[in-house]
């Protein structure tokens, strides 16, 4: 702050005698001398020494009270070096601070432009309350001064003002509507904070409004205000990459509750070549939010460049755009890039489950390129997608032995998705897994140490042994259609973070009692006019993973569930033609 102001004190080649460590008592005799000093020569040369050593870094807080007292000496070099002191001690002296209100609303009266001037950018640069609510006045008068230097330096103190003016929107969420009508009047009010150049102030402003549309009844209201978040949200994308993820982090909290903001604006969202890879990230997160069926043409062309997975989701959110997502991927199959290729089959696999038994012709496709599978995602949505459809896959039995051979040395994602698959070819194709399903039901119960996997191998035992029927009924039942409503955050959550927009809970997307110890819980309060409707709520759809019997593990379709207490029938050679008769 020292170095920023020095410009103000123009110090001679000739005061470097001016640099030497002072003792703080022999400079404040000095300057409460009563000797005559009707030029103030010897004030000035007491505080160049004082403003030397605090330039030089010496602690010269101590004179707080003195300097203050020679604020009132009307030399211009003087009132330079008080303030300049001012400017320097005043956030460690703040009570002593306001004592010298009275003297900065005198100055900016001064007949001096200089003077004027001077006072106004020292109070701009002054972190305390009080001297910051003083400053507003004479602000807006020096604003119409006719000096052209006095209007320059207001203009510059009103920049600095609005520094400090996000804290004064911040305390507006204290504020509790209880009567139509006071929401909308105060975010109107609140809405020319949307256009300041300090990016804290933009995110504040559109946290309070954010906050106070949950008080609005009427929906055009509501409208109007999303269309001015807008502008405001985009010209924060053209900061840094650092200010940059902020807004982006931000933007989707914002537009999960309130998609209409930012529909238009999708392309500002496209990736450039340049962008880390956070950015990136948090970008194609908001495209996926903001596609739509006007806009899907765009963003697939986006995706296909960018993000493999989220042409999936595309596929799932939006069911008029699934076949052309289907064409992308198989374009990129083709490309044969081993990273490539397995995003792209996990991702078909939840198509196949959204859109059951309407796009089985490509599973040729897939099987070509069993070979580059090496990521263990990969490999369990393949086995998935085997196994779901083994009665179509001519050489299913062969494939999955292949997947068998390492069963034991594979993650316990692979080898869940194995065992499920092995059991519904059983079942669709006796025959064919007839050999397959003993070794694997061993190997599951006996010779792997996972519990979720042991369960499942018993469980599967226990329905093959006892109930061939409802062993089919179970494995084989009709799953629900996965849906992109569980990408969404949960609402109390998306409350509570609307509520820290422009802080580190925003940014994480974690409440922040979960980082903070003892931190305070923000919730929406009750009033008359609070709305807790939301555009495009809807009730959450279940998205069932590929755990076939989560309802048989859990007891709900009356199967006991505890696989240990159960009298495990050996499966042999015999037993299994047994089986195959009765399925």
């Amino acid at each position: 702050m020292v170095i920023a102001v020095q410009s103000s004190v123009n110090f001679k080649m000739s005061d470097a005698k001016y640099f030497q460590r002072g003792k703080i008592h022999e400079l404040r005799t000095e300057l409460n001398s009563e000797k005559k000093d009707k030029q103030h020569t010897k004030k000035k040369t007491v505080l160049k020494k004082i403003v030397a050593n605090m330039t030089m870094g010496n602690d010269m807080s101590a004179l707080f009270p003195d300097v203050i007292n020679c604020m009132q000496i009307p030399v211009l070099e003087i009132k330079k070096m008080v303030y300049l002191y001012f400017i320097n001690y005043s956030r460690t002296k703040p009570d002593i601070a306001v004592m010298a209100i009275p003297t900065f609303m005198k100055d900016a009266d001064d007949h001096n432009p200089l003077i004027r001037a001077l006072a106004i950018r020292t109070m701009g640069y002054i972190n305390v309350d009080k001297i910051i609510d003083a400053l507003v006045d004479p602000l807006r008068r020096c604003l119409r001064d006719k000096d052209p230097y006095v209007r320059k330096t207001s203009a510059m103190a009103v920049a600095k003002l609005y520094m400090h003016d996000h804290e004064l929107v911040e305390s507006l969420m204290s504020y509790i509507p209880q009567d139509m009508g006071d929401a909308e009047v105060l975010a109107e009010r609140i809405a020319p904070r949307l256009q300041h150049a300090n990016s804290s102030v933009v995110l504040t402003a559109a946290k309070v409004i954010m906050y106070l549309m949950n008080y609005m009844t009427k929906e055009e209201d509501i409208t109007n205000l999303c269309r001015k978040l807008s502008p405001p949200l985009v010209t924060l994308l053209s900061n840094g990459h650092e200010v940059q993820y902020v807004a982006l982090r931000n933007i989707l909290l914002i537009i999960q509750r309130r998609p209409e903001v930012l529909r238009n604006d999708i392309k500002v969202f496209f990736c450039k070549y340049n962008d880390p890879i956070y950015v990136k990230l948090a970008k194609l997160e908001i495209m996926f939010r903001l596609a739509s069926v006007s806009n899907v043409d765009q963003v697939l062309s986006e995706l296909k460049e960018k993000s493999v997975r989220s042409i999936g989701r595309l596929a799932v959110k939006i069911e008029s755009t699934a076949d052309r997502c289907i064409a992308a991927l198989l374009e990129l199959i083709q490309t044969k890039v081993n990273y490539v290729v397995q995003e792209a089959i996990v991702v078909i696999k939840d198509i196949f489950r959204k859109y059951p038994n309407q796009y089985e012709s490509i599973i040729g496709t897939l099987c070509e390129n069993l070979d580059n599978l090496d990521e263990p995602e990969a490999k369990a949505a393949m086995i998935w997608i085997i196994g779901q459809y083994a009665d179509r896959i001519e050489n299913s039995d062969v494939l999955l032995d292949d997947f068998l051979f390492t069963f034991l040395e594979e993650p316990v994602e692979v080898q869940l998705s194995l065992l499920t698959a092995t059991v519904k070819l059983f079942i669709k194709r006796p025959t064919a897994g007839q050999e397959l399903i003993p070794k694997v039901l061993k190997w599951a119960t006996e010779d792997v140490d996972n519990p979720d996997l042991r369960d499942r191998g018993y469980i599967y035992w226990r329905l093959l042994s006892t109930d061939p029927a409802t062993a089919k009924t179970v494995v084989l039942s009709d799953k629900p259609r996965i849906s992109t409503e569980s990408d969404n955050m949960e609402p109390a959550l998306l409350d509570e973070l609307l509520l820290h927009i422009s802080s580190l809970s925003s940014i994480y997307h974690k409440s922040p009692q979960t980082f903070i110890p003892n931190s305070k819980i923000r919730h929406l309060t009750h009033s008359p006019v609070l709305n807790r409707r939301y555009p495009g709520q809807q009730q959450q759809q279940p998205n069932l993973l590929d755990s076939d019997i989560e309802n048989l593990a859990s007891g709900s379709l009356g199967i006991e569930a505890n696989p240990y207490n159960l009298d495990v029938v050996n499966i042999g050679e015999n037993y299994v033609g047994d089986l195959l008769l009765d399925l």
